[in-house]
């Protein structure tokens, strides 16, 4: 074994190993404190500040400081001091408030149609069958030889290393609000702030169709489940949400909506589909998320529980369970079949913007915007991880998730001479992640043990949305500077 110098300190992994995790948790420590900041109660009044601030021995007024930043310095003094102390709340400083605090957090109910009781129903029924069999799988693959889990890990992460520019095309007029492939790879749908739904050819990216019928700015687009692989081209193939509050179901033979969704109260931003096709769900800046009937274009539920807008929504795969994603920093996961609420997200201390289920069914990864990427776990009903992701807002992060036709990608494992099975096919399905961020970076991380992969500039700016194909040929991005991105692994573009 070679000495050890200053020259290989940096080369050696235990080292740098060491030095990342000690950078990872002074970065957590810092979000923790600030998240107990948020919690921690002070007086509103200046003259009251200042009688505190006297009070802990800290200077009343520094030079040139306003009320807010005095009141702000009183919060981030008084989060010292319980950190000094080791206390795991915050000190109490208005003893008025904590009472006015204890509001009752019994679940309320309010009416429902009958039409939503029935959806309900139907929703129960197509969940718990996908459920069994994602289960079954799990268990499948949970057989699964550890050389061969290896090998196929090996090849993927091998292949994500690649990842490379393929290249970029300028798509609208105006920045390029979210991205995503069809179902069959072969289509990449953008929504921009233009008020334009457009579908380009992949890879040659070519403009296929414009759609127009939004006023303002559009928050969303969302593929159906089985749009371009078997759902006919002049049924609601597509769906999207708009600034100006509406919700529009889209075809692929025409460039007018079939149905235009109306309920919002404020701008909607990202919408969903849900795995059967039949429903769908939009986020607003009303408070509130909303559930659809694709057939009948009608509101099934509104559903409040944010104090601030809602900005992003997304469906479990198996059906059964949504989460919303708030700019009060919180997220919620509700169960569709009974309208409870199944968990709070909290952690994140700004804004969500992001939030996707993995394909395992009991993981979510939110992004926010204080730049963290948190993996929740619904078995243990607490965060998982948090990643230290971006310099700048995470806009958008999505788990990879396997179409249901072949995959003929080169990864495909050759195990004593052999072909992977179908387990270990469906095993690479969640296997890794993709972020954007606003620091103009698209990052890939591993979804086992949460590590950067591949960081792939954009040079774009601010990168708004990420997406990846089906078939895992190519990763998309929409940035502000009005174009999309194309990557795709180093064989794909020599």
């Amino acid at each position: 074994m070679s000495e050890l110098t200053l020259d290989n300190l940096v080369d050696d992994g235990q080292y740098s190993s060491e030095r990342a995790r000690i950078e990872n948790q002074l970065v957590l420590d810092e979000l923790e404190r600030k998240k107990k900041a948020r919690t921690t109660a002070v007086p509103t009044d200046d003259g009251r500040v200042k009688a505190r601030l006297r009070e802990i021995g800290e200077p009343i007024t520094l030079f040139g400081e306003r009320a807010a930043d005095r009141r702000d310095r009183l919060i981030y003094v008084l989060t010292q001091i319980n950190a000094a102390r080791g206390d795991e709340g915050s000190i109490a400083v208005e003893d008025e408030s904590s009472e006015s605090e204890e509001e009752n957090e019994e679940e309320f109910y309010t009416p429902g149609s009958l039409e939503l009781l029935e959806a309900r129903r139907r929703i129960a029924e197509f969940s718990l069958p996908r459920a069994q069999h994602r289960v079954a799988q799990q268990r499948e693959e949970h057989g699964l030889p550890l050389s061969q889990i290896l090998d196929i890990r090996k090849h993927i992460f091998t292949q994500i290393k690649t990842y490379a520019n393929l290249g970029s095309q300028i798509g609208d007029e105006r920045p390029i609000a979210q991205v995503r492939f069809s179902p069959n790879s072969q289509y990449l749908a953008t929504g921009s702030w233009s008020g334009n739904v457009k579908l380009w050819n992949i890879p040659a990216c070519t403009l296929v169709t414009s759609l127009r019928g939004h006023s303002d700015r559009v928050g969303g687009v969302a593929w159906h489940p089985r749009a371009t692989v078997g759902q006919g081209e002049g049924l609601v193939n597509l769906v999207s949400g708009a600034g100006d509050m509406n919700v529009h179901l889209w075809s692929l033979t025409s460039e007018t909506p079939l149905a235009i969704l109306k309920g919002h109260q404020d701008r909607v931003c990202r919408v969903a589909f849900h795995p059967s096709g039949n429903y769908v769900a939009s986020a607003s800046f009303d408070h509130t998320w909303r559930l659809w009937d694709v057939q009948t274009a009608s509101e099934l539920l509104l559903q409040e529980g944010h104090s601030r807008e809602v900005y992003s929504v997304d469906f479990q795969d198996d059906g059964a369970l949504v989460a919303s994603g708030g700019l009060d920093a919180i997220g919620r996961v509700w169960d569709l079949r009974t309208g409870r609420t199944a968990m709070v997200l909290d952690g994140h201390v700004n804004a969500i913007f992001s939030i996707n289920f993995s394909p395992n069914g009991y993981q979510i990864a939110t992004g926010a915007g204080d730049d963290t990427i948190r993996i929740w776990d619904m078995r243990s009903l607490k965060a998982l991880y948090t990643i230290p992701a971006h310099k700048s807002n995470v806009s958008d992060v999505r788990f990879f998730r396997a179409s249901e036709l072949p995959v003929t990608t080169g990864m495909d494992v050759d195990v004593d001479g052999a072909h992977d099975t179908a387990s270990g096919e469906r095993y690479k399905s969640g296997l890794y992640l993709a972020s954007a961020g606003y620091d103009g970076l698209v990052k890939i991380w591993s979804a086992d043990d949460w590590q950067l992969q591949r960081s792939l500039p954009t040079d774009a700016g601010k990168v708004m949305s990420v997406d990846i194909s089906g078939d895992a040929k190519f990763i998309a991005s929409g940035s502000y500077n009005r174009s999309y991105q194309l990557f795709a692994p180093g064989e794909a573009t020599a």
